[in-house]
Formats: structure tokens, sequence, C-alpha cells
């Protein structure tokens, strides 16, 4: 007997399966995109000591209080300070030291004087306006102060957060490790491009997308494209190499044929198949062999994308310590008619547009339903969303729209 689940059903079991991956440290360089999994603390204030904001001369505030454009007050510069200079010697009443963006204020100074508002000397210095205690100076740890909590947990790391890491002294934070996956294409009549094809053969296509995707999550992939529909040959090509594979995804052979290569392999290792009411993608499966986690997928290349889609993104993602997984789900008036199975979810390829002034935006499908259809996936720019107890949706109708 076949076992039919939901949607929500088989998503919510990949996810478990799946579950957290484990903390690691890793160089900032290659943390882009990851999902910081401890808090982070400073080890130095942001900034590190008083720093002058702008080029211009360190003053004393008292020193330059008369000051305008008709009465300058005429200063010696006692030190030139450059960004960097770690031996920065103490001010003098009524001196200025020359001071450059980023460099140390002095020890009895209290105020910059911006450039502009001098007549940039070098041994002397003509001020032409009073500095307020304070101007332009920023102060030690006015950004993050020392031990205080830099990043949470939780968040994904860009540029900006990889930066602040770096400016208090950190080059490798803990992250969620990426899984190493392995890909695996089953079909004996899988030929792999440039060779020639025969009657009856097809390029291998599912594990270059496959592949395209789980890199853009961050995976590290390996893949096996093509494994014929012989179970000894498909156990033979996988089984050693699930040993530095954290997670096996298959395409192909789990249907009810008499060829399912993966479906004969696996049910007896610890991997159950169901039927999902789903259009495409009905065929699923998932459980672990050997102790690694395996989802298999349909052999369609329609169905690949939108089980992808469905299942294994938003299960990776959280997998990965994301919070936010789900893509952008709108409504939209449907620009023509579109009937569904009765009692399957089914997923549309649709094309969304929405121009400025209207309140819902419209979509239109591209292609056809079937699962074959690959070339109007790369039309598409959403896909629409048709719930189990609905067979007909009309032109002009809302829908939900799930947007890439």
């Amino acid at each position: 007997m076949v076992v039919v689940i939901s949607v929500e059903e088989h998503r919510a079991t990949v996810t478990e399966l799946l579950g957290t991956r484990p903390a690691v440290e890793l160089p900032l360089a290659d943390c882009a995109g990851l999902v910081l999994a401890e808090d982070v603390r400073a080890g130095v204030s942001l900034p590190p000591f008083d720093n002058s904001a702008m080029d211009g001369y360190a003053v004393r505030a008292v020193d330059v209080a008369g000051a305008s454009e008709e009465t300058p007050v005429e200063l010696p510069v006692a030190e030139d300070i450059p960004a960097g200079r770690t031996d920065v010697p103490a001010l003098l009443p009524g001196t200025a030291h020359r001071i450059m963006t980023g460099a140390p204020v002095p020890p009895g100074a209290d105020s910059v004087v911006v450039v502009e508002r001098t007549d940039r000397g070098a041994e002397r210095v003509r001020v032409f306006g009073p500095a307020e205690p304070g101007a332009h100076i920023r102060r030690t740890g006015e950004d993050v102060a020392s031990g205080s909590a830099a990043l949470a947990s939780g968040i994904v790391l860009g540029p900006a957060q990889l930066g602040l890491a770096s400016a208090v002294g950190l080059d490798r934070l803990p992250v969620h490790a990426p899984p190493r996956v392995l890909v695996v294409s089953t079909g004996t009549e899988l030929v792999l491009p440039p060779n020639p094809l025969r009657h009856g053969q097809i390029y291998e296509s599912n594990s270059v997308m496959l592949v395209a995707a789980l890199r853009a999550l961050g995976c590290q992939v390996e893949s096996v494209r093509s494994v014929a529909d012989d179970v000894e040959q498909f156990r033979a090509s996988v089984e050693p190499k699930l040993a530095q594979a954290d997670l096996l995804v298959t395409s192909g052979g789990v249907s009810a044929g008499a060829y399912e290569v993966v479906k004969d392999s696996l049910a007896d290792v610890g991997v159950s198949f169901a039927k999902v009411a789903m259009q495409p993608g009905g065929p699923q499966g998932c459980g672990r062999w050997n102790g690694v986690p395996v989802v298999t997928l349909p052999g369609n290349p329609v169905s690949v994308l939108v089980s992808f889609e469905a299942f294994l993104r938003p299960a990776l993602l959280t997998s990965l310590g994301h919070t936010d997984v789900e893509r952008q789900r709108v409504r939209a008036r449907l620009t023509e008619t579109l009937r569904s199975p009765k009692g399957k979810r089914q997923f549309r390829r649709g094309y969304y547009t929405h121009a400025q002034g209207q309140v819902t935006g419209v979509v239109g499908p591209r292609g056809g339903p079937g699962s074959h259809l690959l070339a109007a996936f790369t039309q598409a720019n959403c896909l629409i969303v048709i719930e189990e107890d609905v067979t007909e949706v009309e032109r002009d109708a809302e829908v939900d729209v799930l947007l890439f």
C-alpha cells in the first residue's frame, strides 16, 4: 500500500532528519553568508583609543576660545601625529599638534580644529575660530566597549559583521558548519555532455542543478553524475563515499516502476519512501544509510527543482541556523485559468510582475504542468501554489506565489 503524506509532513521529516549543524571555528574569509553559532564579545574597545575624526590640529579649547576670522589665534606646532603613531607626546598649554584622521589624540588636548579653519601652518598655525571641547574626537569604546557583546548568535555574517569581528581583534568565528553533500543522479539512460547521444538516451542535468542550488546555500558538494539502474553498481559507486559526506541527495529511482534503483538499494537499510500529495514531485524518500542522512528526489528535472524548494532548501537553511527560511510569499492575480489535480498541491512555474501603484501583482504560468518541461523554468521567477482542495483557479482570481 502506497503511503500518501502532505507537503508539510514530509518537510517536517526532512527538517528533523537534518537537525542542526554543529559549530566549528572558521577563518573570517570562509564565514561569509554563514550563521554565527555563539555570541561573540569584543576583545578590545572600538575605537581602542581616543582618535581624531578629521585632519587638523589637536588643541586645548581654552587656548583658541577667542579666535575668529578677524583675530585668529596663532599657536606653535609642537608635533606631527600621523595615523599609526604610537609614541604620542602630551600637548602643552599654548601649543598645537598637527593631527591626521584616525591618529591618537594627545594627552592634554580636548578638541581638534579642522584644517579648513586654519592657515595649514607646519611650524606655526593660525586658527580662525573657537573649538568646542570634544569636537572631532572619537572616544574610546563609543562604538563597542571591550568585553561587550559585539555579535549575537544567530545573525547571518555579511561584510559589516565580518568587518566588525576583525575590528575587535578576531580572526575566526564559530559558525554552523556547512554540510558536505554527496549528489547522485541515477538512470541508465543518462549520458554526460558532450558525449554523443544514442536513441533512448538523454543528457544528465539533475546533478548540475542540485550542485548549483546546494552551493548557493554554502554547502560543499561532490557529485556522481550517472549511475545505472543497477543495485550493485549503485551501492558500489555510492557507499564508499558516504564516510566523507554529511548528507546524500539522490535523484531518480524512487517511483513505482520496475527499475527503481534508489528504492531497491535503500529500502532495507533505513530509508523510507512515500508519495507526497503534490505535483510535480510526488515520489519522495528520506532516512539514513550507514548513519548518513539521505534525501531522495524524483528523476524529472522540474520535480527535482520543486522538491528542492519545498523540502531541501528550508531544511538545510534551518540546519545552518537560519530563522528566515521561507521564500517570500505574495498574493497575485492570475492572467489565465489554471487547473490542478484533486488532492494534490500543485506548484506551477510562473512569472510575477507588480507594477507601481498596483495593490496586487499579476502572475502568469510559464509552460504546462509537466515535470519534464525544464526550459519553462528558466523563464520563471516564482512558483504558483494551488492548494490540494482546489481543482480550478479562474483568470483574475488571486493565488499564493513563492518568489525566487
